[in-house]
């Protein structure tokens, strides 16, 4: 095992993995972060170099984390050959399996050998799959010219809005998470339309894994245009900055996915992948 902490390493790295889209795409988006200021405090491990055949980004080792926050111990999986995936996932020094936290990825693999793993570990595991979208070339993207009430401001989230956004994001709803929407906030791109009080009414930011979450507009102000507003300009901020417009949806999330579709964004093969691993000894625990 090997943390690769080399600038000219983690540049290879983020050619190499393009090789290999879209499968990478999170490892990838993950990397970009990293070699762009490193805002989340990220490292990555390989099974070896530069031949590698399994990556892993995470949270840094040095940095004092919450054992019972599995949104900041995120972690990103891309693997060549799935037996060096699981020699990895297996290191204790690759991953901390004393606390809450979860792979994100897109490859069937990554569920598989979670459940092998945590089953000699004592550790619950939960996963969820979406299916995977990416808006591949920014001039297909939709010219949205919305006549919008001169009210309203297209603009940032602001941390102030984190409470908001976690009380209405399907996995919010508690501290951990308005933390977590705050420091999103704070680190990466974000779209919403605000009122003239500076209440958000249509939003949606980008995570760790350069990927764009939380898409969501109040019930009282939907079918306005203000989802497809808002998708729209971040997809084209991502795309400025030189990042990939990524992004995952519930296949029972109808109007999400015809609005991504009215946008031409292009729906991967491989599906999106989230494993959740518990420690036996935290199931019980009522704050969780």
């Amino acid at each position: 095992m090997l943390v690769l902490n080399c600038s000219m390493k983690l540049q290879m790295l983020e050619k190499m993995l393009r090789w290999s889209f879209p499968e990478s795409l999170k490892v990838y988006g993950a990397v970009m972060n990293i070699n762009r200021g490193n805002p989340f405090r990220k490292e990555v491990v390989v099974d070896s170099w530069p031949d590698f055949k399994a990556v892993i980004t995470r949270p840094q080792k040095e940095n004092e984390v919450d054992d019972l926050d599995h949104y900041t111990n995120a972690h990103a999986v891309f693997y060549k050959e799935l037996q060096a995936y699981q020699e990895l996932l297996e290191n204790t020094n690759a991953i901390n399996w004393a606390q809450i936290f979860q792979i994100q990825g897109l490859q069937d693999g990554i569920c598989e050998i979670s459940r092998t793993v945590a089953l000699s570990k004592q550790i619950d595991v939960k996963t969820s799959s979406f299916q995977m979208v990416i808006h591949s070339d920014p001039d297909m993207l939709p010219d949205v010219r919305l006549q919008m009430d001169p009210k309203l401001t297209l603009t940032y989230l602001d941390i102030s809005h984190a409470s908001l956004l976690s009380k209405t994001w399907s996995r919010g709803g508690n501290p951990r998470s308005q933390k977590y929407l705050a420091n999103l906030i704070c680190c990466f791109p974000s779209v919403c339309v605000l009122d003239d009080n500076g209440y958000p009414l249509s939003w949606s930011l980008t995570d760790q894994f350069a990927t764009m979450i939380h898409g969501y507009t109040l019930p009282e102000h939907r079918r306005k245009g203000y989802s497809r507003l808002v998708a729209t300009t971040l997809a084209k901020k991502l795309h400025s900055f030189g990042f990939p417009a990524q992004g995952n949806v519930l296949e029972t999330n109808i109007p999400s996915i015809a609005l991504l579709k009215s946008m031409n964004a292009q729906f991967l093969p491989c599906s999106f992948f989230r494993v959740i691993h518990t420690p036996f000894h935290f199931l019980a625990k009522s704050h969780l």
